[in-house]
C-alpha cells in the first residue's frame, strides 16, 4: 500500500506507487537472464583448409575504348566495328581469359555501346566491366 500524506480522502495522493514498476522491471530482467545464453550460443563448424595459394599473377587486360564518333580503340589501336568479332573471338579462346574494361565516352552513342556488348557476348566474353564511370555522375 502506497504511504498516503494528508488527512482527508478527498485530497490526491503525493507519491507515485513504484510496485508495478519493480514488478515489470523484474520480469524484464528475468527475461533477458533467460534469453542471453540462447543468442550467444556458437555453432562450432570444421571448415576445410585451403590447399592451395592464390593465384598472384595479374590477369590480361583488354582496354576498349568507345569514342563520341563511333571510333573504337582496342588497346589504343583504332578497330573497325565488324573486325571487334575476331578479336573477342580469339581472346575467349585464351585460358585464362583476359578481362574486358570498357571505357565509353560521355557522348558516346548507345547504339555503338551496345552493339560492342552484344559482340562481346555472343563472341564468349565473360569477364566485362566498365571502367570510368565517375564521369557519367
Amino acid at each position: 500500500m502506497g504511504m498516503s500524506i494528508g488527512g482527508g480522502e478527498d485530497e490526491p495522493m503525493m507519491d507515485i506507487n513504484m510496485t508495478p514498476l519493480i514488478d515489470v522491471m523484474l520480469v524484464l530482467l528475468i527475461m533477458f537472464i533467460i534469453t542471453i545464453p540462447v543468442m550467444t550460443h556458437a555453432v562450432k563448424l570444421d571448415m576445410p583448409r585451403a590447399t592451395n595459394a592464390p593465384s598472384t599473377a595479374q590477369p590480361v587486360v583488354i582496354n576498349l575504348e568507345i569514342d563520341f564518333d563511333g571510333t573504337v580503340l582496342w588497346n589504343g589501336t583504332p578497330v573497325e566495328i565488324e573486325a571487334l568479332e575476331g578479336y573477342f573471338r580469339r581472346e575467349a579462346a585464351i585460358d585464362p581469359q583476359p578481362e574486358l574494361h570498357i571505357r565509353p565516352s560521355k557522348r558516346a552513342k548507345y547504339d555503338v555501346v551496345a552493339r560492342v556488348l552484344a559482340s562481346a557476348q555472343r563472341n564468349g566474353m565473360r569477364k566485362i566491366g566498365f571502367v570510368g564511370n565517375e564521369q557519367f555522375m
